[in-house]
């Protein structure tokens, strides 16, 4: 080779060390400042890394995720606790969760309580026809259930033995007063007028009228039969006599009920029972009556539930002259319920109720969300709920995607607890994406001088130096009466 090749040659062999060590200083520098600067905004390093499609995977370290994406960094104050509790979320994060704030408000609240009810009788204008003597029915003149009768009307004859012998008796003792009447005996003829009175009364008390009667002391004439009477108007309900029939005192001949006034009785649910008053205005509906409305008024609350449904009744009474209600018809109720001025309330979509407790989300600002317990008041039933304690006029509360808020407070609560333990128990050493320290080749014996690459791999290891006349298979048992190295003797022999 000329010197000329010889020259050429030897400079394209520097040239390329010093172009390779400008490449590798380059690399090394770049790699340097990449480290310096974190993934964070300023060069701040981050928290932890997240899968960006499930926010329970996380590492301490980047990495990828299962689903083979890039895993994203939760930098300082972009996603933390609260002091209070509460939660931080970045502004993007906010406006993904479609969340969504009210102000708390004082405000009248009103509830229109919209229940079934039914109709019954008025309980006060219900009678019963009873006899007070033991007799026979002879003849009736109100014979089914249903038939409307009037004050006074006829009802029924009875024909009784007691009676016939007492009018006479009342007889008699008209007689007798008629013949003591001129005795110069004041105790005589003062003996013959009580006797009558006192026959009298009888009559009476059995409900003999004072017509018929009268009539007996003019006409002397016993009747056989007794004619009893409606003693109110309305109608017929209960029948429970028919001719022939013996009855007696404790036999209820009619119920006769007025129905021009009826009650309806509305079944009004507990947590509805703090808005009803007596006195507050009800409007009664029949579906079958479309466009006709009754109104009424609450007369009474029932201090009292009934253990099957859990509700109290309320009584409306409502006039009802042409007769239109009739008992045990069902209609639906409203009650027009007395307004609450200027209490506190916020949007019933922004409570939380967890079973042991009530809370609200209060927007703080800045991204920060804040849990608080309050005490919740009568609900209106229209979206709005009363604010007792726990919340001011003018805060800020979150009514949608609370829940959301929620459980990401959860979640950073579970990842800040992750990150203080030990990464092995929580991170998972088996795991691909968990960083994995190099190691300190320094520290390594290297078994003399020399590079890496020219380090025996098996250094360290101290092994046996192997006995020349040692059979390789020496020490192994193969289950067999005789060893394996006298068989290899007897054929070494042969």
């Amino acid at each position: 080779m000329t010197g000329g090749r010889w020259i050429l040659t030897i400079t394209l062999v520097a040239a390329a060390a010093v172009g390779g060590w400008w490449l590798g200083k380059s690399s090394d520098n770049a790699t340097s400042a990449a480290a310096a600067d974190g993934p964070c905004p300023g060069g701040a390093n981050a928290l932890y890394w997240k899968a960006p499609m499930d926010p329970t995977y996380v590492r301490d370290a980047p990495g990828k995720s299962p689903m083979g994406m890039d895993m994203v960094a939760v930098c300082p104050g972009g996603e933390s606790a609260d002091a209070e509790g509460g939660v931080r979320i970045e502004p993007g994060l906010v406006q993904n969760m479609g969340v969504r704030v009210e102000a708390v408000v004082r405000q009248d609240l009103a509830r229109k309580v919209r229940t079934v009810g039914r109709v019954a009788y008025d309980e006060r204008r219900v009678d019963h026809v009873h006899t007070k003597i033991q007799g026979w029915i002879e003849r009736l003149f109100v014979e089914y259930e249903g038939e409307p009768v009037r004050r006074g009307q006829p009802l029924l004859e009875i024909y009784s033995p007691e009676l016939v012998s007492t009018q006479e008796e009342l007889l008699l003792a008209a007689r007798y007063r008629d013949s003591t009447r001129g005795s110069q005996f004041e105790d005589v003829s003062r003996g013959g007028e009580d006797l009558l009175q006192a026959t009298r009364r009888r009559l009476e008390l059995w409900d003999i009228s004072k017509r018929d009667i009268d009539r007996l002391l003019e006409t002397g004439e016993v009747r056989k039969n007794l004619t009893l009477y409606a003693p109110t108007e309305g109608v017929v309900t209960h029948l429970m006599v028919r001719k022939g029939m013996e009855v007696g005192p404790n036999n209820n001949l009619y119920t006769i009920a007025d129905l021009s006034r009826v009650w309806v009785y509305a079944d009004v649910y507990e947590y509805e029972l703090p808005w009803v008053r007596e006195g507050q205005k009800a409007t009664i509906d029949l579906s079958y009556l479309p466009g006709r409305s009754f109104e009424g008024s609450v007369t009474y609350v029932y201090p009292f539930l009934d253990p099957k449904t859990r509700t109290a009744r309320v009584r409306v009474e409502l006039d009802n002259a042409d007769l239109t209600l009739k008992p045990d018809m069902f209609a639906n109720v409203t009650i027009e319920t007395t307004t609450r001025e200027g209490v506190l309330a916020v949007s019933e979509e922004a409570v939380i109720r967890s079973g042991r407790r009530t809370l609200v989300f209060v927007a703080m600002g800045e991204g920060r969300f804040s849990p608080r317990e309050v005490t919740l008041g009568i609900d209106s039933g229209d979206g709005w709920v009363e604010i007792q304690d726990g919340l001011r006029e003018g805060d800020r509360v979150v009514t949608s995607g609370q829940f959301l808020i929620d459980s990401e407070s959860k979640l950073q609560e579970a990842v800040q607890k992750m990150l203080r333990t030990e990464p092995s128990a929580e991170m998972g050493a088996d795991d691909d994406s968990a960083p994995v320290d190099p190691p300190d080749i320094g520290s390594m014996d290297m078994g003399g001088e020399g590079t890496p690459e020219m380090q025996d791999p098996h250094a360290g290891h101290q092994m046996p130096e192997p006995d020349a006349d040692m059979d390789a298979h020496t020490g192994h048992s193969m289950g067999g009466p005789t060893s394996a190295a006298p068989a290899r003797e007897e054929g070494a022999g042969e």
